[in-house]
């Protein structure tokens, strides 16, 4: 009998023992995944070190899942040095012949531009006087060489901090991180597809524009721009949604709007508690 019962209780467990099983509170498991995703998510200024801007773009990116985040290393040359550089941008949303022409040809080949002197000084002015001769020399600064003498691109953005820089990259530009230097160039290079204009099918009209507003903001405050022709015409852009952050255009005549109403607009836009705005059905059914 004792052998038995040592076999059941090998084979079968001890079914006299309570095992006690409780559920973790769901605050106490969100406040846990909070504090370990806030250590990346309270990163605001952009290092001076290449290699710790790349592992936190790689990181807040998903560079290794995600198959159209292009990450590209190379070596940028400026008077005769080489920075260790990268560029980020999102494959589809970008003009490709801009990077490779106006990008990354400029930075990376030897030319006239970026290697024609390597003394890190540069004279500005040079006068003569009794057989003394005054030249005023400016040091050589590699951010004002870089946006002045090497990108050729019209809009170029210096930024501090990686929120505007994400936000820049994910409308469609590119961003290029630069070794020793703890600011990031926002470059506009927007090359994504988009529906062109065509006639209004809601709103048909015999005498007036027979042009609909398309799914680009930037196409649709042209054709205002092109419509209400002064220059009292504000444009204000506000992003919408905590998730998407959608841009969205205020328009009014400065010189004839209320500025109170305007403000009280710009006040409802700015605190709407959504997370994606898909349409403006959307606005309407909030306010």
């Amino acid at each position: 009998m004792k052998i038995k019962e040592i076999l059941k209780n090998i084979f079968l467990g001890n079914p006299d023992n309570n095992y006690d099983f409780y559920l973790t509170d769901e605050s106490n498991i969100t406040s846990k995944n909070e504090s370990n995703t806030s250590s990346v998510g309270d990163v605001k200024n952009i290092f001076p070190s290449i290699d710790v801007n790349l592992e936190y773009v790689k990181v807040k990116y998903n560079s290794m899942i995600s198959s159209d985040i292009i990450i590209r290393e190379f070596n940028l040359i400026a008077r005769n040095r080489q920075y260790k550089s990268f560029l980020l941008f999102i494959d589809g949303m970008v003009d490709t012949d801009l990077i490779n022409n106006y990008v990354l040809k400029p930075l990376m080949m030897r030319n006239y531009a970026n290697s024609y002197d390597s003394d890190p000084t540069r004279i500005v002015s040079e006068a003569v006087t009794n057989n003394i001769t005054v030249r005023k020399v400016k040091k050589f600064d590699i951010v004002e060489y870089i946006s002045n003498c090497l990108l050729p691109q019209n809009s170029i953005k210096k930024q501090t901090e990686f929120s505007d820089i994400f936000s820049g990259v994910n409308s469609g530009n590119c961003a290029l991180f630069i070794d020793t230097l703890n600011i990031a160039f926002d470059i506009d290079v927007k090359g994504f597809k988009q529906r062109s204009i065509e006639t209004a099918n809601n709103e048909v009209v015999i005498r007036g524009p027979q042009e609909a507003f398309v799914e680009n903001i930037r196409t649709n405050t042209s054709l205002v721009r092109r419509i209400v022709n002064s220059e009292n015409l504000v444009i204000e852009n506000i992003a919408v949604g905590k998730i998407s952050k959608t841009n969205c255009a205020i328009c009014y005549l400065a010189n004839i709007a209320n500025n109170d109403l305007v403000a009280e607009v710009k006040y409802r836009i700015n605190n709407l508690g959504i997370d994606s705005l898909l349409s403006s059905r959307t606005i309407r059914a909030t306010n």
